[in-house]
């Protein structure tokens, strides 16, 4: 078979890129990478073939926008053309951070020398991957970069704001709070170059963390451990943190997921960082995107050994209900970030009676020929493993999406141009 390079079949098909790998996510062509690891190819007889049948048809349009942030495999995800499962075992969430906002290869050149340190990877000149020491600057955890503050005028407002909440009240409800105190704080909100973005993110960040009640002694200054120290009582063993900062890494972007594409129409009319960020956690909290770790959480609970597993597939099956931690729309044969992190996670805890439970349900679905696990049932397995508060795993997907949404944000910011998408009107007739 022959296979051709994108801009070969861009050209032939009429297309921009960018529609090339929409095309691959509904599964109209297929792609692989090169023996470089770098550029994707495409089959020959597949665009031939697709160029004399014209455009796909039957299936709804897709807004496509060209970004430099993040590119989909068949199996998991690319920033800015690094494999993002590789960053997972090797870096601390705020190099990957960094990485995205600035595409700067100096974020990555270097491993984490700190906790939860994984290998001898890190991310070389041009975006390759090469060898590695420790993690560079502004990685705030280890390497020498300063950990990420929010200032203490911010940080009290932030908190002062949540004393009349419930006391059991979700983490990514508290998350929009103290956003919006954070944004009401901050005079430089409103300016949007690269270099103040960033710098708003790395506020926005700690502020996030550090404003949410103190449940434990955090084990360090790095964002991963401050927010376990925020959603679990109990002190963290370095396997299940160094899982916590894999999973932030792995959650960081997933390119235009729909608080993504919420987050970028923000951008485009020009919102502030923190309106883009409060416009993306309204969108992730839906049972259909961020929520599901949420409700994989609630099926976790209801199997107090694997032998109940069958029955609460059935009875969910039986109600017409989705069952959460499975099924991707991107990811058909498998999701890899869901795969890598539960990995973590059982070599973490081996033994541990609520992996076995989460072993049992993927059985039970594979039994039934049913999807594949994905990313959300690996967070609810680390967050009941590690005895986190109900909607850990919302919070950690939230904390860690920010960085994503700011990287688009970044882009729209740049590009200048309002987002309008436009309606197919099948109303009544206009008179």
């Amino acid at each position: 078979m022959e296979w051709i390079d994108a801009a070969t079949a861009a050209e032939r098909l009429g297309v921009k890129p960018a529609t090339l790998y929409a095309y691959v996510s509904r599964g109209v062509l297929r792609r692989r990478h090169a023996e470089d690891g770098r550029r994707s190819l495409f089959s020959a007889e597949e665009v031939e073939r697709l160029a004399r049948r014209g455009r796909p048809r039957g299936q709804p349009p897709e807004l496509v926008i060209e970004s430099a942030v993040t590119a989909l495999g068949a199996d998991r995800h690319y920033y800015r053309g690094a494999d993002a499962l590789e960053l997972a075992g090797t870096c601390a969430f705020e190099a990957v951070a960094t990485w995205l906002w600035t595409g700067d290869p100096a974020a990555l050149r270097e491993r984490e020398d700190g906790h939860g340190s994984r290998g001898g990877h890190g991310i070389g000149q041009g975006g390759g991957i090469g060898q590695g020491g420790g993690i560079g600057q502004g990685s705030g955890h280890g390497g020498g970069g300063a950990p990420w503050r929010c200032d203490g005028e911010g940080l009290r407002a932030a908190e002062a704001a949540q004393r009349g909440l419930p006391a059991d009240l979700l983490p990514l409800d508290r998350l929009q709070v103290i956003t919006t105190v954070l944004g009401a704080s901050d005079s430089l909100r409103f300016q949007l170059d690269p270099a103040s973005v960033a710098a708003t993110g790395r506020r926005l960040i700690a502020g996030l963390v550090d404003a949410l009640p103190e449940l434990s002694e955090p084990a360090g200054d790095s964002i991963a451990e401050r927010l376990w120290s925020r959603l679990c009582p109990h002190p963290a063993t370095p396997a299940l943190l160094d899982a916590l900062r894999a999973a932030l890494v792995l959650l960081a972007d997933h390119e235009l997921a729909a608080s993504t594409l919420a987050a970028r129409v923000a951008a485009s009319a020009r919102a502030d960082p923190y309106a883009v960020v409060l416009t993306g956690l309204g969108v992730l909290g839906g049972p259909l995107h961020g929520g599901a770790s949420y409700a994989a959480e609630r099926l976790l609970a209801e199997i107090a050994e694997p032998g109940q597993a069958a029955r609460a597939v059935a009875e969910r099956i039986r109600r017409g209900e989705r069952v959460p931690g499975f099924g991707h729309s991107i990811y058909k044969n498998g999701d890899a970030r869901g795969a890598f992190l539960l990995d973590l996670v059982e070599r973490a805890a081996p033994g541990h009676d609520l992996i076995a439970a989460s072993a049992a349900l993927v059985a039970e679905m594979r039994r039934r020929r049913l999807p594949e696990h994905n990313i959300d049932l690996a967070l609810a397995v680390l967050a009941a493993v590690a005895r986190m508060i109900p909607g850990a795993g919302e919070a950690i997907f939230a904390v860690a999406r920010v960085a994503g949404w700011l990287a688009h944000a970044t882009e729209e910011y740049e590009r200048g141009t309002l987002l309008r998408l436009r309606a197919s009107y099948t109303g009544p007739p206009i008179r």
